[in-house]
């Protein structure tokens, strides 16, 4: 076992960031892929294990956290934004990444994903999404293709698909990208660059599940994704993001769609009680003068 201080002063490697537990998904699962992405990219950015926190919700993709080595969380279905929010404002030295579900993210957790864009927390939301509820044995999820047969609707999707990346530059998200979890090298330069974003990003990544998807396989990604870097994208243009974000058919980008070029502050920048040391290491309680204050005023 691998034990690291704050004085370490070796090169961090991927496996400081393995847990003692492995995965346990499907053999074959996207999530694999991106797990040891997220390891990586973590490692070259030499965050060290104990100055990072890995939050989840629940689903398959939420269990990642577990085989991590770092702080972490599987806190509630829907609720990881909202627990991360938390955690950052407490301790804003903390390296936070929340890591989940395209039904844990864009179904019950759509309210906090919306509200955690709009406060800019400065978070990196890395959703695997497979478009489909794995861990419940294969519904259709809010990512899911008009269509799609799947346990839950046995004659096709009635309903459309959510759009996370269009929802994301209407809710004033500053960074926002797609990666594949079958392409490591391309999706690792998106983890690195969001995780250094000064606000909060989001990294949507088709993550295949291999059990209860078998529309939306490795092989229909591969033949159907392609690279904005290499058709000339500009991703400091708002609307040309927004016309690739609607892409969807014959081809489906992946890569970086938004960076603001002007950053607005996040919350934890602005708000004057987290300036200076974090709210952790600030001196809890009050002194008797403050509360004799408090408690006149309220006389």
């Amino acid at each position: 076992m691998t034990t690291l201080t704050a004085t370490t002063a070796r090169k961090l490697e991927v496996k400081d960031f393995k847990a003692d537990v492995p995965p346990d998904w499907c053999p074959g699962c996207g999530d694999f892929g991106v797990l040891n992405v997220l390891q990586q990219a973590c490692a070259e950015l030499e965050i060290q294990p104990h100055e990072l926190l890995v939050v989840s919700g629940i689903g398959c993709s939420s269990n990642l956290p577990g085989f991590f080595r770092s702080y972490g969380v599987h806190s509630l279905h829907g609720r990881a934004l909202a627990f991360a929010t938390g955690a950052k404002l407490a301790n804003h030295h903390l390296t936070v990444i929340v890591t989940g579900g395209d039904g844990d993210g864009y179904g019950i957790g759509l309210n906090h994903f919306i509200q955690a864009m709009r406060r800019n927390i400065n978070l990196t939301y890395i959703v695997m999404n497979n478009e489909i509820y794995g861990l419940t044995t294969g519904q259709v999820s809010p990512t899911s293709e008009h269509g799609m047969v799947t346990k839950s609707t046995p004659m096709g999707n009635l309903e459309q698909m959510l759009n996370p990346l269009a929802l994301a530059l209407a809710s004033g998200c500053g960074y926002i990208a797609r990666g594949f979890s079958g392409d490591p090298r391309h999706l690792q330069k998106l983890y690195m660059d969001g995780i250094q974003y000064p606000g909060f990003a989001l990294i949507d990544v088709f993550s295949p599940c291999v059990t209860f998807n078998k529309q939306n396989t490795y092989h229909w990604f591969r033949d159907h994704v392609y690279r904005l870097e290499d058709n000339g994208h500009d991703p400091t243009d708002f609307h040309a993001a927004l016309d690739r974000a609607i892409e969807w058919g014959a081809k489906i980008p992946i890569g970086l769609f938004y960076r603001n070029p002007n950053p607005r502050p996040s919350l934890d920048q602005l708000d004057p009680a987290l300036q200076g040391e974090p709210l952790v290491l600030k001196p809890r309680g009050l002194t008797a003068e403050q509360r004799r204050a408090l408690v006149e005023e309220f006389m």
